[in-house]
């Protein structure tokens, strides 16, 4: 779980997350979002599906994202687990 927590830690992941929840995207739709670099955008998604928060498939040449929605559920009962524990 740890890694799971460790990757949405950061402000632009969690844009990113933001940005899927709403629809499947190419790894270029989603750097067009932002203004760095493609690889720093790479990084970005590749710490995202090694947490298993997003799923990634090759279409032709293109890489699209959708979000693990079960992944995430299960950060999201951890979170409130501990919440109501306080």
């Amino acid at each position: 779980m740890g890694c799971k927590f460790k990757a949405i830690s950061d402000e632009r992941r969690r844009t990113i997350l933001r940005m899927l929840s709403k629809g499947d995207m190419s790894a270029g739709d989603i750097a067009r979002k932002f203004n760095i670099s493609q690889p720093t955008v790479s990084n970005h998604l590749k710490i995202l599906r090694e947490a298993g928060l997003i799923n990634e498939k090759k279409v032709k040449q293109n890489r699209i994202y959708s979000l693990n929605r079960e992944e995430l559920r299960e950060v999201i009962d951890t979170i409130e687990e501990i919440a109501r524990e306080s």
